[in-house]
């Protein structure tokens, strides 16, 4: 795959709640990532809920043959938009059972399990049997964990393959870095999302001066070297910027055809 794919969290209206702003500007977003090159996208049913899904539906189906599907479960809205756990393993079923008809595909590339609160070692268990069981019945392809420390990993591990792990990770979040150490280590793909920052991050990113300094002397922005840092800290990295911007998008996208040199790491290497 492309190591720069596309994020569906920014489809939907604020805080990925509600209907897009702007549902035309939406389809043409999706559509375009993948006209520059996109062949794997991240979705989940409860962006919106229920909306991101739609959107990538009617734009992209009957979907490319390349294009890689990424899902992921364990969490639900409340009608406020609040965010709360949905992960026990009938829900867990349900979710991809929600994605497959949402998305109207039969089976899923990958679905992650994401951790929506910390659960005891037999939780998990019952969580990773409903995974393993719905990668076994063809409705999934590979299976997937989110927001998960190192041993979770090592404990999903003895149980079975694991194909990505979704950690935040950024400039100025690194705590996954023993989570990434892991990956490399295992040849597993790892996604950071908020490779930005959240909100209360993206312009510590942004704005900091050794990052406007880098982006200045390469002729890029600031986000573009903040993306392109995270793929050059390690071979197993991708990224799924996501966006409801046509302008921002193309700016994405440039983050994987930027070369940070070594200058621009040793720069960066500090925590800003």
């Amino acid at each position: 795959m492309h190591r720069v794919g596309f994020g569906a969290m920014q489809l939907p209206g604020r805080g990925a709640f509600g209907p897009p702003r702007d549902r035309a500007q939406a389809l043409a977003v999706v559509r375009r990532a993948v006209e520059l090159g996109v062949d794997h996208i991240d979705t989940a049913q409860y962006y919106g809920p229920d909306v991101a899904n739609e959107i990538l539906r009617s734009a992209l189906h009957p979907y490319p043959a390349q294009l890689v599907l990424v899902s992921k479960v364990g969490a639900a809205r409340d009608e406020k938009g609040g965010w709360i756990a949905a992960d026990r393993p009938e829900e867990l079923r349900q979710g991809v059972l929600d994605n497959l008809k949402a998305l109207a595909v039969e089976r899923l590339d990958v679905v992650n399990l994401r951790l929506t609160r910390q659960e005891a070692d037999g939780a998990f268990d019952e969580q990773l049997d409903a995974m393993i069981a719905m990668r076994d019945e063809g409705l999934i392809g590979g299976v997937g964990l989110s927001n998960v420390g190192v041993e979770q990993l090592e404990r999903a591990l003895r149980r079975t393959p694991v194909v990505c792990v979704q950690n935040p990770f950024n400039l100025v979040d690194r705590q996954s870095q023993p989570v990434l150490d892991a990956c490399i280590a295992k040849d597993i793909a790892f996604v950071p999302f908020f490779p930005l920052g959240a909100s209360f991050g993206r312009e510590r990113i942004l704005r900091h001066p050794r990052v406007l300094a880098v982006a200045e002397r390469l002729d890029a922005t600031a986000a573009q070297v903040a993306l392109a840092w995270v793929l050059a800290v390690a071979p197993n990295t991708l990224l799924i910027p996501g966006t409801a911007s046509l302008e921002h998008l193309e700016q994405n996208m440039g983050a994987g055809h930027l070369k940070l040199d070594d200058r621009a790491m040793a720069e960066l290497s500090g925590q800003p």
